[in-house]
């Protein structure tokens, strides 16, 4: 089975990315999303996924003035708004180990896209989530330092953590 552009979508209340001591970036309320490029992930998949992390309903709305529907415990609708309705942040990390299965006890990792091409991918990716989908604020998306060893940090905010394929779509 084939697979496609992966993700690990995670809510937070706060985030950082530091490379050999150095904070690289940080965000405050919103989303830390892994990304993991396939070696045959097209154009399709990089819009798909960035749509659909900018998109997800992962945030709760405002406490309905009636009653009726699912609340939390605080009477809001659980699933109501996007990290763009929050004004929110997203860090997005590049995370090739996301292709890995195991050959025996060893992970292999050969179904990732190759690095250079994964770099300029990756680079494209990030450009249509600041340009197309958060369009006017592009400055609330963050990154990591592609390919180097990050120190990732997060405050998860629920837990609330989904997985995505960009091939399995419902």
């Amino acid at each position: 089975a084939r697979t496609g552009m992966r993700a690990v979508i995670q809510r937070v209340k706060s985030a950082s990315v530091t490379v050999d001591g150095a904070l690289v970036s940080s965000i405050g309320p919103g989303l830390v999303v892994l990304v993991g490029i396939g070696g045959d992930d097209t154009k399709e998949d990089a819009e798909y996924v960035a749509g659909k992390c900018l998109r997800a309903r992962l945030f709760p709305g405002d406490p309905p003035e009636g009653e009726g529907g699912a609340t939390n415990w605080d009477g809001a609708k659980p699933w109501d708004r996007n990290v763009m309705d929050i004004d929110g942040e997203v860090l997005f990390v590049s995370q090739f180990t996301l292709h890995g299965y195991f050959k025996g006890n060893r992970p292999d990792f050969h179904r990732a896209m190759a690095p250079e091409s994964a770099k300029a991918f990756y680079r494209d990716f990030l450009a249509c989530a600041r340009e197309r989908v958060y369009a006017g604020k592009g400055t609330r998306i963050k990154d990591g330092i592609f390919g180097a060893k990050m120190d990732v940090a997060l405050v998860n905010d629920g837990p609330v953590t989904l997985l995505m394929d960009s091939r399995d779509r419902k």
